[in-house]
């Protein structure tokens, strides 16, 4: 069986920095940023390439900005995402 490969997406200028996706990260691929954005937090950044493309980070996050992609033999598709914050939360996962 293939190893999957994950990647994620966060909206930087979204993001407040409130760590739940680096506690909920079970690779440790996810930290705080050096630089803040428009807002003024400092905001999520991978620093490791170890990610499997769990979704933990985007079942967490309060603000549902971080998208999920995993790659499989190749194969790159999204495999969550968050829509709908500011009322109820849909939450797709395949």
């Amino acid at each position: 069986m293939a190893k999957a490969k994950g990647d994620i997406f966060v909206d930087i200028e979204k993001c407040k920095g409130c760590e739940l996706c680096m506690v909920a990260c079970t690779q440790d691929s996810l930290s705080l940023s050096n630089s803040i954005n428009k807002k003024g937090y400092h905001y999520v950044v991978r620093i490791k390439d170890n990610c499997t493309g769990c979704v933990n980070c985007a079942l967490v996050c309060p603000e549902g900005i971080i998208k999920v992609y995993r790659k499989v033999d190749g194969k790159k598709e999204q495999v969550a995402a968050l829509t709908n914050v500011k009322k109820d939360m849909t939450l797709e996962v395949s």
